[in-house]
């Protein structure tokens, strides 16, 4: 006798066997026509792994060719200025008021004020930092803003070649074309920050952009990239020493930062650690070297450029407590290993990498930490 099929919800035990089949099956094809559908988005997102060391060595660099070719035209250089051909005297005497390139002439300082408006205001032009109707006026705060990036801008490439190199920077490396530069930040909590119902959340426990849209603390850079406090965290010997061992709190600041550098140059930790001895330099990249003169290039950005003109700054530029806007890693990098993919317009412009302030020289790395001596 030939039994009928049983239905989807037939309570035997074939029954529930054969609907659960079923409906594992369509699952199944559910599942794989997703997977599928994935993979074919997915296609323009996958990874390239190089190795940067030998094998083993826990070096390998990964890269999104998708998210470098997203970046080619914010990487791009506009055509320099003509090149000023006629002799003409110094600026000094030609202009009023001029207080920074007071070693140029003065073709050479209108073939940069004319760049500049390229770099930085291209809509509004002159008229963004000057009164047409009295070029020497500092009634513009931004005129004054202006003047003191410029100096800014010669010291970075005369006192900071241990990370700019040869390279240098320009008004362009940070503005692109914007009055304000994107990647520039604000303090993420007052002195005083309230305490909601639910507990003080201690600047941390939600996404944070700046921490890669995790929740570690939201706010490295007020702690890092102004203040000069200690970053590293990994021990250097395997078993415990003398000294107190970092918190978990402290750890999750570092980590914080780590991922907002990475996001900012857009690499893995790989760029500058060697993964199997995060703390050594000797088995470190190059790489590190010149991000930890980084980190101090912006810190002295910071303190002794941007937090000096709070004053200078209408309502409309300050954060939300009130504080100036400062730079960091992204301002130049944008989410490029180097900036503008090490192509640089200063060759154009030699008269911005003149002499800048002198402050002393450019500090130096630590040495690797001699291993504590065994004790009997």
């Amino acid at each position: 006798m030939k039994l009928a099929a049983p239905g989807p919800f037939d309570q035997g035990p074939r029954g529930f066997r054969t609907a659960a089949g079923k409906i594992a099956t369509r699952a199944a094809m559910c599942g794989a026509l997703l997977w599928a559908a994935l993979g074919s988005i997915g296609c323009t997102e996958r990874t390239q792994a190089t190795q940067r060391g030998p094998n083993g060595s826990s070096q390998m660099q990964l890269v999104k060719p998708a998210q470098q070719a997203a970046l080619v035209d914010i990487n791009k250089i506009p055509a320099p200025e003509d090149p000023a051909d006629i002799e003409s005297p110094p600026a000094t005497e030609v202009f009023v008021n001029v207080q920074v390139l007071k070693d140029v002439s003065a073709t050479e300082f209108s073939r940069l004020m004319q760049a500049l408006s390229t770099w930085v205001a291209p809509v509004e032009g002159c008229d963004y930092c000057h009164n047409p109707d009295k070029l020497e006026s500092d009634e513009k705060y931004t005129k004054v803003v202006a003047r003191r990036m410029l100096q800014m801008t010669r010291q970075i490439n005369t006192e900071w070649k241990a990370h700019v190199g040869e390279t240098g920077v320009t008004c362009w490396t940070c503005h692109r074309g914007q009055p304000v530069p994107s990647g520039d930040w604000f303090n993420a909590e007052g002195p005083l920050a309230s305490i909601p119902v639910l507990g003080h959340r201690d600047g941390q426990n939600r996404p944070a952009p700046n921490a890669g849209g995790a929740a570690l603390p939201g706010d490295p850079l007020s702690l890092y990239l102004i203040n000069d406090n200690q970053i590293r965290i990994q021990s250097t010997t395997a078993l415990r020493t003398r000294e107190a061992p970092p918190s978990i709190k402290s750890t999750e600041w570092t980590y914080s930062l780590m991922m907002y550098m990475s996001g900012s140059l857009g690499v893995n930790c790989t760029y500058c650690h060697n993964t199997r001895a995060m703390a050594s330099w000797k088995e470190s990249t190059p790489q590190r070297v010149t991000a930890w003169h980084g980190i101090r290039l912006v810190r002295q950005l910071n303190t002794d450029y941007l937090i000096p003109m709070t004053p200078l700054f209408p309502a409309h530029r300050l954060g939300e407590h009130g504080d100036a806007p400062k730079v960091g890693c992204a301002t130049c990098h944008k989410g490029t290993f180097k900036p503008l993919n090490g192509v640089s317009p200063l060759p154009d412009y030699p008269l911005l990498a003149g002499v800048g302030k002198v402050s002393g020289g450019t500090p130096t790395p630590p040495e690797e930490p001699e291993p504590p001596k065994k004790t009997k």
